[in-house]
């Protein structure tokens, strides 16, 4: 095996193991509990800033009262009978993580032609942790 084999074979050996390092520290803590809120639950002040943002894709967060409210949004639709699916939320060490996807519309469902801006708000128990949108 040639000196640059030996190099190439040690920078991924070494890669491997960095990822497999930072793996373990982003281990399960804990699920977290939440609440998918209804629009009319949503602090006012936040609601205003997914309204300007909604356009485009959002990954907000607003702290009030003790808790900590996250909401993922999947920017401008053409159409109606989207949604937005929580499929997970827990907590690492570092961060808390928080899984949503977008939905389409249901084949039986009426569809209307007008823009949309499905997104997601869930309200839990407030940490400063990082939020990483998976």
């Amino acid at each position: 095996m040639g000196k640059r084999h030996l190099a190439v074979l040690i920078l991924v050996l070494l890669t491997l193991t960095a990822c497999s390092i930072s793996k373990t520290d982003e281990k399960k803590i804990r699920d977290i509990e939440f609440t998918v809120l209804d629009k009319e639950d949503i602090p006012e002040e936040f609601t205003l800033r997914i309204e300007e943002a909604k356009e485009e894709p959002v990954k907000l967060s607003y702290a009030d009262k003790g808790y900590l409210y996250i909401a993922r949004g999947y920017g401008v639709k053409k159409t109606s009978g989207y949604s937005v699916n929580v499929s997970r939320c827990y907590e690492t060490e570092q961060r808390v993580h928080i899984n949503t996807s977008l939905l389409g519309p249901g084949k039986e469902e009426k569809i209307l032609k007008k823009k949309t801006y499905p997104y997601v708000v869930v309200k839990m128990e407030y940490t400063d942790k990082p939020i990483e949108f998976d």
